[in-house]
């Protein structure tokens, strides 16, 4: 069973994810989450507290669904777009919301190095799996391969979780990783 903190973290992430960051307020944590008044603000005494505890949340949760998640195989450049194509795809349907609370918070937190850092770690360890894959399957420079295939596959998810989540994914991945091979 959840902790009360962690319920308040989850209300969070959700607030975010489907009012953007102006929704994100002790009180409106405390009631998406179900708690008695003044419980969020317990944990977390002001706003920047309370933003920079659900991006710390966000990088945790985020991280230990990776970990948790069984890494595909990944021999050829169709095994590659399947598995970018299936990540997306939960990215964008199921978790929608939480994939809009990180980028909300990525940009709420812009200016501020110490709060955008989490964010930032979680991205890099993408960063360095993908790339990994990338040299598998035979990325003649998979370091500036992986620049390409993380600008297609974020602009992707943008588009899905704002203008079209029915947009089609598999023929932009598909034509990002035949791009990162040439």
């Amino acid at each position: 069973m959840a902790t009360t903190r962690t319920r308040a973290l989850d209300a969070a992430v959700a607030l975010v994810g489907e009012s953007g960051i102006r929704a994100l307020t002790h009180a409106r944590v405390d009631e998406r989450a179900d708690l008695p008044k003044g419980s969020t603000s317990n944990w977390f005494r002001s706003r920047e507290a309370l933003v920079a505890g659900v991006v710390a949340w966000l990088a945790e949760s985020e991280r230990a669904d990776f970990a948790a998640t069984e890494a595909p195989t990944v021999e050829t450049p169709e095994q590659l777009v399947d598995a970018m194509a299936g990540m997306i795809t939960v990215q964008t349907g199921p978790l929608a919301a939480r994939t809009r609370a990180r980028y909300a918070l990525f940009l709420e937190a812009a200016g501020d190095a110490e709060l955008l850092a989490p964010l930032l770690e979680q991205r890099r360890v993408f960063v360095e799996w993908t790339t990994v894959l990338l040299e598998r399957i035979g990325a003649r420079s998979p370091q500036e391969a992986v620049r390409t295939l993380m600008a297609a596959a974020e602009g992707i998810v943008l588009h899905r979780v704002t203008v079209d989540p029915d947009a089609e994914i598999r023929p932009v991945i598909d034509r990002a990783v035949r791009a990162c091979l040439d």
